[in-house]
């Protein structure tokens, strides 16, 4: 463990809507532990798109800050032969790094990668942490596992896995994200009644559901004919702005927001 160690956790607080606000606390576990930032709405595969024509889908770049990334800090080749034993995965950093070795191991066998985060974090009460890949961040030959933490109460870490699809091999570049965390409440899925109706059912949102539809349609046509106003205006901004078309029944949303602000960790006291 390095000299400079200092045990004072990383604090995340947000004021909760109702009630005391909600704490992460992230007590670092090493000297050089991973660091941790906010989600990034960028994604590789999506600059590549005339236009980056993908992050005109909100729901995408709404997934891909919605929580925090803890980064590689080192770059590395993993590879599995596809055999069932710990040693048929070999990993290499691109040079030597004093913590690779615990940062990056292979330990439950069948293909599995697991990486250390260097943190036990600690939620506030009825608040559960939810690990995984970082959202719309695609790697060719290996695969983010999931797993819902009760870090409310945890009194040890947890490791984040990811499981080869295929033999290969695979790169984690430096800073790129191994881990992607985010709260979930611990109960309240539990208490959602899912109920199935007909749309007809509710004559309000089929008229705007049909309104939508129809200017949709006629859109797409226009863009189908090269029309010069829809060429201009390349996509409709309903939802990116949480509005309901013209000539539809009014339903303004109550909080609408179209881009997520998380806060960095900050040195708790």
């Amino acid at each position: 463990m390095a000299d400079d160690f200092d045990p004072q956790p990383l604090v995340l607080t947000a004021d909760a809507p109702h009630g005391d606000p909600i704490q992460m606390e992230c007590y670092a576990l090493t000297g050089r532990p991973p660091e941790i930032v906010p989600g990034r709405p960028q994604r590789p595969w999506m600059d590549k798109f005339v236009e980056r024509h993908p992050y005109r889908c909100l729901p995408l770049s709404m997934a891909n800050t919605t929580g925090w990334e803890i980064l590689c800090p080192m770059s590395f080749t993993a590879e599995w032969n596809g055999g069932k034993l710990i040693e048929d995965i070999r990993l290499t950093p691109d040079r030597p790094h004093p913590d690779f070795h615990e940062f990056a191991k292979s330990h439950f066998t069948e293909g599995v990668l697991t990486f250390h985060t260097g943190y036990l974090f600690r939620t506030s009460q009825g608040w559960d942490m939810q690990c995984g890949g970082a959202p719309n961040h695609v790697k060719d030959g290996i695969q983010p596992l999931v797993g819902v933490v009760e870090t409310d109460w945890l009194p040890f870490p947890f490791t984040m896995n990811w499981i080869f699809t295929r033999p290969g091999r695979v790169r984690f570049e430096k800073g790129e994200p191994f881990c992607f965390i985010s709260l979930v409440p611990h109960r309240a899925l539990e208490h959602v009644q899912p109920v199935r109706r007909s749309l007809a059912s509710d004559s309000e949102l089929r008229d705007q559901y049909e309104a939508w539809m129809r200017e949709r349609n006629t859109f797409n046509a226009k863009l189908g004919r090269r029309d010069p106003e829809a060429m201009r205006e390349a996509w409709q901004r309903y939802y990116f702005k949480g509005e309901a078309p013209e000539n539809a029944p009014p339903s303004a949303p109550v909080d609408h927001i179209n881009k997520r602000r998380l806060k960095t960790p900050k040195l708790g006291r």
